[in-house]
């Protein structure tokens, strides 16, 4: 029973991380790391490796990454085990992009011609760039720095919550997006601190 829910939890965990992340494989590291550090599943170090063998195998990097941390998650367990981990992980990381493509597709004629589809993608290009920084700044940080980054966090609720204002911001009050940008990288400073 202990193990059926150490399993539903993995899936869960990959479902948020595919539902909230933009912009492929590189825009999910930070996610990924904090959910697994956070849960206990590895250190640092261990997800930059895994990190460097996702990239290296052939294939889409975020099913080769929840493939990965699926199949190490359980090491003490039998092989089997290992692979209905890989598995789970991997299913939650492409489901939820599933299911959005198969709504969106039923729905596209009508949607794909209005003004807030248009801003939403507008809004979500920048986020895309900031996730794929984030990742390179981790993966770098720790390489040079090791431990040092473990500590280095992020609230997914107060993002989900920040990146709404900001959508409402741009949507309502018209502000050019780069402006925005660079308020998000301030209050990060001001809330998070430089590194």
């Amino acid at each position: 029973m202990e193990l059926l829910i150490e399993l539903l939890t993995l899936f869960f965990v990959f479902f948020k991380i595919g539902l909230f992340t933009f912009g492929g494989g590189y825009a999910m590291i930070p996610m990924i790391r904090e959910e697994m550090i956070n849960g206990g599943y590895f250190t640092s170090e261990q997800i930059t490796y895994l990190i460097g063998i996702g990239e290296a195998t052939p294939g889409p990097f975020a099913v080769n990454m929840a493939g990965l941390v699926g199949f190490f998650a359980f090491e003490k367990e039998t092989y089997i085990i290992q692979l209905l981990g890989s598995l789970i992980a991997t299913i939650g990381v492409v489901l939820p992009s599933f299911i959005i493509i198969l709504l969106f597709s039923i729905f596209s004629y009508k949607i794909i011609k209005t003004k807030p589809y248009k801003d939403a993608f507008l809004t979500i290009q920048p986020m895309v760039l900031g996730f794929i920084f984030a990742a390179f700044l981790t993966i770098t940080g720790t390489v040079i720095f090791g431990h040092f980054f473990q500590k280095i966090t992020f609230d997914l609720y107060a993002l989900i919550i920040f990146g709404i204002i900001l959508t409402l911001g741009l949507f309502f009050k018209k502000i050019p997006p780069i402006v925005l940008i660079l308020i998000s990288a301030i209050l990060g400073i001001v809330l998070y601190g430089f590194l």
